[in-house]
């Protein structure tokens, strides 16, 4: 029985040493979304450091509605997290639940709205989409690379 938990105490000092998951790299780039006169924006660095950080705002014409700075990187126990802070507010922190070559989810069950934020790449556009945990209320974007 000893030997058991000194082998649980070894796999759980390994696990603790483990980095977190590579931020999207897929997701570099400026991206905008236009239906009629509303646009919507995103901006993603390259990851550097263990950190990829983002922005983001959207209005209608010329009028702004809203803005975000937004990080991705490991939180305090290591785990890949999006770090949001709308209009500036101190940031929430979503946990990554799911990560793929193109494709990556991030969750916090105790957030009012959104619950879960994902995002993906289909071919040479960057879609986004926020919901409640199981996909309710959902509310989606599809980024072209600015400039197209």
């Amino acid at each position: 029985m000893q030997y058991f938990g000194l082998m649980t105490a070894a796999v759980l000092l390994v696990a603790a040493d483990v980095p977190a998951p590579p931020a999207p790299n897929w997701m570099a780039g400026a991206w905008i979304e236009r239906k009629d006169d509303r646009w919507a924006e995103e901006y993603w660095t390259a990851a550097r450091g263990g950190m990829q950080m983002g922005s983001s705002r959207s209005g209608t014409g010329a009028r702004l509605e809203s803005w975000e700075f937004a990080r991705i990187a490991p939180d305090r126990d290591g785990r890949l997290a999006y770090f949001a802070s709308p209009l500036g507010k101190a940031p929430t922190v979503f946990r990554m639940t799911r990560q793929d070559a193109l494709s990556i989810s991030f969750e916090n069950a105790a957030h009012d709205y959104p619950k879960r934020i994902r995002y993906w790449r289909e071919g040479r556009l960057l879609k986004a989409e926020i919901s409640g945990a199981d996909g309710a209320n959902a509310k989606a974007w599809t980024y072209r690379p600015m400039g197209e």
